[in-house]
């Protein structure tokens, strides 16, 4: 599907004209926008646009590292957006001139809405052409990392929260699937802050320098998105850590229970196993009143190995 989008002298916008009005220059610039293209919108890179060859290659050969390539007459830029379900990455991929922008994407993307609807409630705050615009798109695609990773820190947050308050059951499963999403973020975000940086300190690219203060504004935001994936990283590391910490110490807890009913047990079994043999020469079996005098013998050296634990503070060992 072909969306596109003009912006006369005038200030005027043009919405959804035919790719043959192009060649009318009556724009001071124009954004295509091509998803979800067919086989015959893929061709119109070549044959219409005539763009270099390996930018259409590295369009059509996804999934590419975000990224800028300097033709004579365009930038190549390949940018990375976000599916919200999955958090795999989708490519998309900008040519960008002095009079145009022309956008190429598989999958539908709302971030480009929203940037075509800021310059359409807006028209005579782009006046500054194509390059200002970019910034627009630029911009919507890193505004909507954040949701995605303040999602995930919320999360954290609530487990650590949880996690303070003796949290057994949480399966370490959630710990590595939310480490692997914030790596897969990770991997596309600071290729996109790379690539700020080079747009920012090129001079191949043609900014202002008000333009090259709004370009900063969006490296800055990938500073702070950097920023809180390796923090998220590292509170998933302590939450992992401390909940691996917290099942040894019960685990511990309930060793010590099982050795001290085993000490305790210990010498009763040594009594009760010296009297179960069946020996003649044993003067105590013969006692009337020896099996009472055994019985109590062996509960006051239960009482005493408690009384005695108790003295040396072990029980204190299994208080929360």
């Amino acid at each position: 599907m072909i969306r596109t989008l003009g912006i006369t002298a005038d200030y005027e916008i043009v919405n959804d004209f035919q790719l043959e009005d192009i060649k009318n220059n009556t724009f001071e610039w124009y954004w295509v926008d091509i998803g979800e293209p067919t086989k015959e919108e893929e061709i119109l890179l070549s044959s219409f646009f005539h763009f270099h060859p390996l930018a259409i290659e590295d369009c059509l050969l996804r999934l590419q590292r975000p990224k800028v390539d300097y033709y004579d007459e365009h930038a190549f830029f390949v940018l990375h957006t976000f599916n919200e379900e999955t958090l795999e990455a989708e490519e998309l991929n900008l040519f960008v001139g002095k009079e145009f922008i022309v956008s190429f994407h598989f999958p539908p993307m709302h971030e480009l809405e929203q940037a075509r609807d800021r310059i359409i409630r807006n028209p005579k705050g782009w006046d500054r052409g194509a390059m200002h615009a970019m910034y627009n798109i630029v911009d919507k695609v890193v505004d909507a990392y954040f949701p995605i990773i303040y999602k995930i820190e919320d999360y954290l947050n609530e487990m650590e929260d949880e996690l303070s308050a003796s949290m057994r059951h949480l399966s370490l499963n959630q710990m590595f699937d939310l480490r692997s999403d914030l790596l897969r973020l990770r991997r596309t975000i600071l290729p996109m802050r790379d690539l700020l940086y080079r747009i920012i300190n090129s001079e191949r690219v043609n900014l202002q320098q008000t333009e090259r203060a709004y370009f900063g504004d969006i490296y800055d935001h990938l500073l702070k998105l950097t920023d809180m994936v390796e923090s998220n990283r590292e509170l998933t590391a302590d939450i992992r850590d401390s909940h691996m910490s917290i099942n040894s110490s019960h685990m511990n807890r309930i060793m010590m229970i099982l050795t001290i009913v085993s000490t305790v047990f210990i010498p009763l079994t040594f009594i009760a196993g010296v009297y179960g043999m069946n020996f003649e020469n044993m003067p105590e079996l013969k006692w009337h009143y020896g099996y009472f005098i055994v019985l109590g013998f062996m509960v006051f050296i239960a009482i005493s190995m408690f009384a005695w634990f108790t003295f040396k503070g072990w029980f204190k060992l299994f208080k929360n």
